[in-house]
This record gives structure tokens, sequence and C-alpha cells, in this order.
């Protein structure tokens, strides 16, 4: 799904038809239909004779997304909308709101709210999507640098601001990796120690990631035995969201609405989960809204599309690497996020044995070995590179955890295959049977995995489907490779990404030396985390769970199935030879 899927590849589109589940909510102002009446889904403008009594059902992607009876192509299509050119639109639409301040006071102020029709524009920018970018730009260009060029193209003067109607640019433009920090700590604590907010729900041992929206996706229509095992912290893009909306809403009394958040990632799946329903104000908002909430993240462009965003506006993106200064961020409204969100000093890269998608399962381990001094972690190889196993061994040889990595569906299938429940024998005294039926001994004895760490991508997030490919004209003009590059050509073309990503700056790296925190786990320290989001807890007035964590659900289609019950098909009977009750 997430690294083979864009949307110009969907040949196999199937567009929703006459049965599709959703219902018709808001009805027109006309005569109402007389019972039974049934709407139906208008597509391509079509025109039905039903149709002149209601209009056409209004699907948005949330509903699709509750919904398995269209293939994913269909969701895919749905999910174009949000798209670069989405971006310039609204930034064209009114001009923006603009943040004045810190006062003499420490207060700041919003200049043009009485319009209802300007906004805030804020950013989020993940790493990934900064390593693609850094390795098409070449001449050993950095991650860093690469962000700086984003931030020029997203803020600067001559940027997306210089072809705009009302040259309006993004206030606000933040890395996701702090948020990343924070679910890394939250994740930790969820395996370790349970969840750290009583009333969230505790995911089922072993704890699945849930940062993969293109594997909860799939979990949440074919697997939804595995769904106990989803670990209910946010992704990164989803809790950077929720930051961002809620503090700046309390901060400067914007409503959400009026909000607009852009985050920039490495996968198609990403906008999916930006338009989940449970990553809406719905869910966090102090009393709790019925109806349709506004969205943490309201749109989602990849790699690929900020190329295509910046040629939008007439310019060249490998140009603004010489395009002056870097524009300088306002200060945020609230000092302790400010410094979360912009930190004194650089941040501490993650190590190689890291990977690529953000770190969890190696902090899970590193975490377990700084609570037993002397203990050390081995790795085992798995069937194939994106099959690992890790166990975290006592001084005295015990196995403390254990812990698995698992990326791409071919392996993600196998260890769903190993969640199943076993099913009750109908015979008496029978044995359970099925997939769960594990034998006792040996290699495949029983799933003991504290934590799995799984991608839907093989190769993980630095390969994800929105990234730039080798296959690219910009990477084949670029490059100088052939016109149609093969497999040699995309492996080095991965390294470089993956190279790019664990790049830094020699100025950067000698600042991180300094000043490490005690409690430290791989440069980040749970203490400082906790005490944050502390403070972001007690500042917007809403509890932690509801902040920082989620829920999944089973999608249930009942799309080409008969929906009538056996009472309504005894009625239906009785009224056609003539009876009743």
């Amino acid at each position: 799904m997430s690294a083979i899927l864009s949307a110009d590849d969907l040949n196999d589109f199937i567009s929703p038809g006459v049965a599709c589940i959703k219902p018709v909510e808001t009805l027109p102002t006309i005569p109402e239909p007389a019972p039974g009446l049934e709407h139906e889904v208008i597509l391509d403008g079509e025109q039905h004779a039903s149709s002149q009594s209601a209009g056409p059902a209004q699907i948005s992607l949330t509903d699709c997304l509750a919904c398995s009876g269209c293939v994913t192509s269909a969701e895919a299509v749905l999910v174009s909308l949000q798209s670069h050119t989405e971006v310039l639109s609204t930034l064209d639409s009114a001009p923006q709101l603009k943040v004045i301040g810190p006062g003499p006071d420490g207060r700041y102020t919003v200049e043009g709210l009485e319009d209802e029709s300007r906004k805030l524009f804020v950013a989020s920018v993940s790493p990934q999507t900064r390593a693609s970018l850094a390795a098409a730009c070449g001449n050993g260009t950095t991650e860093q640098e690469a962000g700086r060029m984003i931030e020029r193209l997203l803020m600067g003067d001559g940027g997306l601001k210089a072809g705009g109607k009302w040259g309006n640019g993004f206030t606000w433009v933040v890395d996701t990796n702090t948020a990343r920090e924070a679910c890394l700590v939250l994740g930790s604590d969820e395996v370790l120690d349970g969840s750290i907010a009583p009333t969230a729900d505790t995911p089922t041992k072993p704890i699945l990631t849930s940062s993969c929206p293109g594997w909860v996706c799939y979990a949440e229509k074919t697997h939804p035995h595995v769904l106990p095992h989803l670990s209910r912290v946010k992704s990164p893009q989803a809790l950077m969201g929720t930051l961002l909306k809620t503090t700046l809403s309390r901060t400067l009394g914007i409503p959400p609405d009026r909000i607009w958040h852009l985050a920039v990632m490495p996968c198609f799946d990403k906008k999916l989960e930006a338009s989940r329903e449970e990553l809406t104000d719905a869910f966090w908002a102090p009393g709790g809204k019925t109806a349709r909430g506004v969205r943490d993240v309201d749109c989602v462009i990849t790699s690929k599309e900020v190329l295509m965003l910046t040629a939008s506006r007439g310019t060249d993106f490998f140009t603004l690497a010489s395009a002056g200064s870097n524009p300088r961020q306002p200060r945020f409204p609230d000092p302790t996020m400010h410094n979360f969100l912009f930190p004194p000093k650089s941040r501490q890269k993650s190590q190689r044995a890291a990977g690529t998608s953000g770190g969890n399962l190696y902090f899970v381990l590193q975490d377990v070995k700084s609570r037993h001094p002397g203990s050390d972690i081995k790795m085992i190889k798995g069937r194939n590179v994106d099959v690992v196993e890790y166990t975290v061994n006592s001084a005295a040889g015990d196995v403390l955890f254990k812990a698995a990595r698992y990326y791409g569906f071919r392996n993600i299938q196998n260890l769903v295959r190993r969640l199943k429940p076993a099913k009750a024998s109908r015979m008496p005294g029978g044995r359970p049977f099925g997939s769960a039926r594990k034998p006792t001994a040996g290699k495949q004895a029983g799933l003991e995995y504290g934590y799995v760490e799984v991608m839907a991508c093989p190769g993980g997030c630095t390969n994800g489907g929105g990234q730039i490919k080798v296959d690219d004209p910009v990477v084949i003009e670029r490059k100088g490779l052939p016109p149609n590059p093969g497999p040699e050509e995309q492996k080095e073309w991965l390294s470089q990404v993956d190279e790019a990503y664990f790049s830094g700056d020699e100025a950067d790296d000698a600042e991180v030396q300094s000043g490490e925190a005690s409690d430290e786990i791989d440069g980040i320290s749970p203490l400082y985390i906790r005490d944050t989001l502390g403070h972001w807890a007690r500042m917007t007035g809403i509890a932690l769970d509801r902040l920082a964590y989620t829920s999944y659900r089973e999608v249930i289609s009942d799309v080409g199935k008969d929906k009538t019950t056996d009472t309504e098909r005894v009625v239906q009977l009785a009224g056609k030879i003539g009876g009743g009750w």
C-alpha cells in the first residue's frame, strides 16, 4: 500500500456505487420524499430521476475510512484532494492572520481576527522528507540544510510569498522530531510501565507500534484481532497537530478552525491519518463535542509534492540553498513550548541502529537497558533484512525483554497470523485449532515479544511512497542516471537518503556534545519530556490522555450484504401472503 501507492498509479480505481452505506446527513429544504425512497450517491455530475428530490450525498474522506466497501484506490483518489494545489489555494484565499508580539507585558495580539476568512498558517516537517530532499540536492547536502531550504520556501520572501495573491506564508515551521521524542517517551512508558494516563486504554502485550497509518488502516480493515495490541500513543504527526492547535488556540484566542496546519511527510498514507475522525478537536476539546470536529492536521503533502509546490510558484527548489539568510521565526506564544519546539541546543542525532522510522523499538530497548545496569542488547537476524529480533539480557545471561521489527506487508502478514487467537473446537474435549495453536518448543515457540515495531514500507520510512524516487526525472537529471534505473541504482539511491537522514552539520554536532542530562536515553531526557507534557496539559486545561492518546476501531462494511433481520423477513413474508402477527 504505502511504498507503492501514488496518485499516478491508480489504474484499478473503482468508484463508490449506489450500495455505498454513507447516509445523507443534510438534506436540501424541499418537500420530504415518500417513505421508503432511498438516496443514491450521484457521481461525476450524473443525474437521476430521483435526484430531483434529494441532492447527491456528500461523502467525506472520513466516511470512506469508516467503510471497507471500496478499494484502497478510491481512498487514494479522495486523499489526492490533499495536495500542493490545496496549499496554494488556501494561501491565496484571504490575507493571513498576523501575530504581533510579544509586547512589554509579554502578551501577543492577533491582527485580522474580525475577518473570519483569514487563517493562521503553521507547518511541521518530518526528518525523512528533509533527507529525501537533501539526497536530491546532492553535493553533500545535509538534512538540516534541506530543512532550512524548506523554511525559506514556506516562510521566506522569495518562497511561496513571492507568487501569492496576498503574499501569505507560514508563521511557524516546526520539526516533527520534537513530537517524535515525546512519542518515544510515552511509548516506552506504555510498554514498560503501562499507560501513564490512567484513563487511557492500555493495549495488550505484545504492543505494536501505531505510527504507520498504512499498517493501522490494514489492521482495522483486515485483521481486527490485532487492534487491542496497537499502541495508543499518537504518531508524531498527530501529536504535533494537537499540540499546535491546542497551544495556539489557548494562548492566542484563535479558534482551531482558523489555524491551518500543513504537515510535510514521506508517506501518502499520512493523508489518511490526517483525515481520521479520532484526530480532531471533537476528541480533545473541553466539553467533548459531538459533531465532527476540526482536523488537527488540515493538509498533508509528501516530499515529491514539495517540488510540485515550488514549481507552481515558478521557483526552483534547489536554488533555495543560496537564497540568502534563513527567515527568523517569531517566538512561540508559550515560553515552555517554545523551548520544546525550538530547543536552544541542537538535538542529538539518533544512532544508526535506531533505523530511519523514528527509533521506537531502539528507544524501548535502550530504556530497558538503562533500568537494568550491566545488561546488554543482542540482535537475531530474521528470514530477511526487514525482520529482526532483539533481546535484552542480564549480566547473568537471562532474557529480560524480547522485541522485534517487522517491515513490509509480506512480513506483517506473518506477524498477524501469529497473533490470531485460537478457535475453540466444537468437539467435546477437543483442542483449540487454527494459526494460533503454536508449538511449545522450537524456534516458533509462542509470541513472547513485549514490543514490535511495525512499518508498512520495506526499509522503513525513508522508503515511503511519497519520497522522491530514483526514477523520478529530477533525480535522473541531477544524478546523470540512465532513463530506467535498475535495482543497483535504486539501492544506491536509498543509501544516499539514509545517509542524509543521519547527517548533521559539524557545528551542530559539536554543540550537541555539551551538557547532556543525566537521565538521557539516546539523547532524550524522559524527565524533561514528562515535565513538558505536564505543562501542556495544565496550560490547555485538557487531560494528557485526551491530548496524547488515540483509539482504533474495526471497520465493518455492509456493502453487498443482506441487511434484513430475521424479524423483518418474517414481517415481509407475512405481508406478501396477506397474514400478520
